[in-house]
């Protein structure tokens, strides 16, 4: 079932040129927010969003109450939002949460840049002042009024959401919560990410902070979140299709364990010599490889556990 909601606008507020995630005004503002035309079950709908059509596949429980959470799931690099909107039908049942699975599509949000790195930068690659996108370009930004959205249209009582990302999708969450830090995501799962953004300024973007936006970020309030970075035991194989090797890739390590390792090590290291809470953990599924199905299980788990 396919059900339409129309234009859905944002105002933004004035592009700040020096802008950075912990001290930027861009917080996206939709006015007006209109609720999401959706219904018990599963369907989809299409979110109109800076004039881009983006389909919102969703599951919502029979039992589901006002209280109960959003979780929104994002795809890998198949961009198969159905598909994993799917894997977590029966977790929505058994923890009765409303499920949101946008589909970022190859045609609105190509390759990396577009998706993995949030359309932040033309070029994630080569980041630079004149090729940084506005925020209402950001693939990132398309998450907080589809919640509003959602929210409204089901009369949700709570103020935060869940967020779960599986392999491209994982990269695309632990970047949001550095790059939206004022957003209102609760707990997050980083679920199998190919590589990640560290937060060090001596490593250049996308796989440190230096040279974009992020090298003013408050670190404390990114270590203090509750981030859930996890991986399969098996996800080890070094030439796994889509895995980037390059050297500051594979200085986290060489497949996606150890990477994941590397990325939670580097918060703790951070967290302990600054005096930071640390409220990151790390999550190795045993008997698991680069799976959609025991990633995102281990996921609802974590979140409603």
């Amino acid at each position: 079932m396919k059900l339409i909601l129309k234009n859905f606008l944002l105002i933004f507020a004035a592009f700040i040129i020096s802008c950075n995630p912990t001290g930027s005004s861009f917080s996206p503002n939709p006015d007006p927010v209109i609720p999401a035309d959706i219904s018990i079950g599963e369907g989809m709908f299409i979110l109109s969003f800076n004039n881009i059509d983006v389909e919102v596949f969703y599951y919502i429980p029979e039992s589901y109450t006002a209280s109960s959470k959003v979780v929104f799931a994002l795809h890998g690099g198949s961009r198969d939002a159905e598909g994993t909107r799917n894997s977590m039908i029966q977790k929505s049942i058994d923890y009765n949460f409303i499920l949101i699975a946008p589909k970022f599509s190859s045609s609105n949000f190509s390759l990396g840049d577009g998706y993995n790195l949030g359309n932040v930068y033309v070029d994630g690659d080569n980041p630079s002042t004149s090729t940084l996108n506005d925020e209402n370009e950001w693939s990132f930004s398309i998450i907080e009024p589809l919640f509003d959205s959602v929210k409204s249209s089901l009369s949700i009582e709570s103020e935060k959401y869940n967020l779960f990302g599986f392999s491209a999708g994982a990269q695309f969450v632990h970047r949001f919560i550095q790059f939206k830090p004022d957003a209102r995501f609760d707990k997050v799962v980083a679920g199998a990410a190919g590589w990640y953004t560290v937060p060090d300024n001596s490593i250049p973007f996308p796989y440190g902070y230096d040279n974009s936006i992020l090298i003013s970020t408050n670190l404390s309030n990114l270590l203090s979140s509750d981030l859930y970075i996890q991986v399969g035991a098996l996800d080890n194989n070094p030439n796994s299709a889509g895995l980037r090797h390059n050297e500051y890739a594979d200085a986290q390590g060489l497949n996606r364990v150890t990477r994941a390792v590397h990325f939670f090590e580097t918060g703790q290291n951070i967290a302990e010599s600054s005096n930071y809470n640390f409220n990151w953990s790390l999550h190795i599924i045993q008997g698991a490889g680069h799976n959609l199905i025991p990633n995102a299980e281990n996921a609802c788990d974590l979140m409603f556990n």
